[in-house]
């Protein structure tokens, strides 16, 4: 299905580009879009770069566990997709386990995240 390509490559090149330089994700976002990071909504592109490039560690790599995907609307070719992992945290030994779901929405330019739902799962 073609929703699961694009879900697939949109992960891969977000997370290694979140894990090399956040605010290169500047590109995937706009105006309208929204974060929510741990239950904190931020929106528009400048408030959801600048929370990505100010959370409170150097360096993070992501490892997908799970990646799912479904076409949102009947009517426009967007996305959910939804991904489960583990964060490497400033080289910690302990990793941390996350949960994110994007909403991908089609553009001129191609796809960009309208809705972007990130939760670190304890337990």
């Amino acid at each position: 299905m073609a929703q699961t390509f694009i879900a697939q490559e949109f992960t891969t090149f977000y997370y290694a580009t979140f894990d090399g330089d956040r605010s290169a994700l500047r590109n995937l976002y706009r105006p309208t879009s929204m974060l929510s990071f741990e239950g904190s909504p931020v929106m528009g592109v400048d408030a959801i770069v600048e929370k990505l490039v100010n959370l409170p560690f150097k360096q993070v790599a992501h490892r997908v566990a799970t990646q799912d995907a479904q076409p949102s609307s009947p009517s426009v070719a967007s996305i959910i997709v939804s991904v489960t992992g583990q964060l490497i945290v400033d080289d910690s030994e302990h990793p941390l386990n996350f949960s994110q779901v994007f909403h991908l929405v089609p553009d001129d330019t191609g796809y960009y995240v309208l809705n972007d739902i990130f939760r670190l799962n304890y337990g």
